[in-house]
């Protein structure tokens, strides 16, 4: 899943790799014209058939999830929206799964409550990568399974 499609960059390289390993990905963009061209974008690259694209607020599209659903959570919307969608984000995320939070480091301000969550909770393991804007990566335990609330 990807909350916060924009324009599709990501989900182009999300969707290459679903491709290649027979998944599915559901990516979720607020603005339907910037939804609408990550579909140009995907169609350009002949992955359009692997991607449901959602016209949809990503707190509606994260609590409409299923608990456990996904493998791979990439988020890249709204940073301060963030903390609210956390204990949802761990509910529908699998034990063993990963969360991949963008620009962790080029808006540490910004995404600093929402770390505080995660560090914080002990269900999960955290690491910062520091290439380019920064990416937190999340393992979700697959011995915990209690959220921190």
């Amino acid at each position: 899943m990807e909350i916060g499609t924009s324009n599709g960059y990501s989900t182009l390289w999300l969707a290459d790799a679903v491709r290649a390993n027979r998944g599915r990905l559901v990516s979720v963009e607020i603005d339907s014209e910037r939804s609408s061209q990550a579909a140009r974008n995907l169609d350009r690259a002949g992955l359009r058939s692997v991607v449901e694209l959602r016209v949809q607020d990503a707190a509606e599209a994260l609590k409409e999830s299923p608990d456990a659903e996904w493998d791979l959570i990439f988020l890249d919307a709204e940073r301060p929206a963030y903390p609210g969608y956390w204990l949802d984000l761990m509910r529908i995320l699998k034990p063993s799964g990963l969360l991949a939070v963008d620009n962790v480091i080029s808006h540490a301000d910004q995404v600093a409550e929402f770390r505080a969550l995660v560090t914080a909770d002990n269900s999960v393991t955290e690491a910062v990568v520091p290439t380019g804007a920064g990416a937190l990566l999340i393992f979700r335990d697959p011995a915990t399974t209690s959220i921190t609330r």
